[in-house]
């Protein structure tokens, strides 16, 4: 009669179906994860619009990243360089343009009063000595009478001199010592002369018609 415990050697044991599922869900999962990490490099890779990234993607790939050498890392520090130093001259050049293109900015003038009219000097220096635009037509009348200003104007009948006819003309020279010929030193003269003598061209002027001097 058989022994009802005896089990052939040839026969496989049977198998714990706990045991069998927990491994075939290990073997799922590590599947899955490997599946999800290409998944993830392939979709940073082919991306549009995001650069590039070596290092990410061999990482996510259980490769090791590459390390930049020393010369790498001088070459893209003197390529940030280069581009800071283009973009601060760009401002600058941009801002010289700006200033340069600017409206309303105040430009200097200068003229050149030894050749010019005797009138248009007269004008230049009424401000001067206190006097406004009002006072040139008096000015004008006065001058006119007197020498026509003329700078060599010389009175036969007397000493007097240029135009604002200095009696004596040498009197001038405390304005300038070229006031022989130099119709602004002349100008000046008679300017002052005005205003410590009678306040305003047009007060002269009045004296003048009433006393045909001044």
């Amino acid at each position: 009669m058989p022994n009802p415990k005896y089990v052939p050697k040839h026969r496989n044991a049977p198998v714990n179906p706990v045991r069998k599922g927990v491994r075939n869900a290990a073997v799922f999962s590590g599947v899955a994860v490997a599946a999800t990490g290409v998944a993830v490099s392939a979709g940073v890779v082919s991306q549009p619009g995001v650069p590039f990234d070596g290092a990410a993607v061999a990482l996510s790939a259980g490769q090791p990243a590459h390390r930049l050498t020393a010369d790498e890392l001088a070459q893209r520090e003197q390529q940030a360089s280069r581009s800071s130093d283009d973009r601060r001259q760009e401002a600058s050049r941009l801002k010289e343009d700006l200033l340069s293109n600017a409206s309303g900015v105040a430009k200097t003038h200068t003229e050149d009063l030894t050749t010019a009219d005797p009138r248009t000097i007269a004008r230049a220096l009424l401000p001067q000595y206190g006097f406004d635009e009002s006072q040139f037509s008096c000015l004008d009348a006065l001058y006119n009478s007197e020498s026509g200003w003329d700078v060599h104007a010389d009175n036969p009948t007397s000493s007097a001199y240029g135009i604002p006819q200095a009696l004596p003309g040498s009197k001038m020279a405390s304005a300038g010592p070229n006031w022989a010929n130099d119709a602004e030193t002349q100008i000046r003269w008679g300017l002052e002369y005005i205003r410590s003598s009678y306040g305003t061209p047009c007060s002269a002027w009045a004296f003048k018609q009433g006393h045909n001097f001044y």
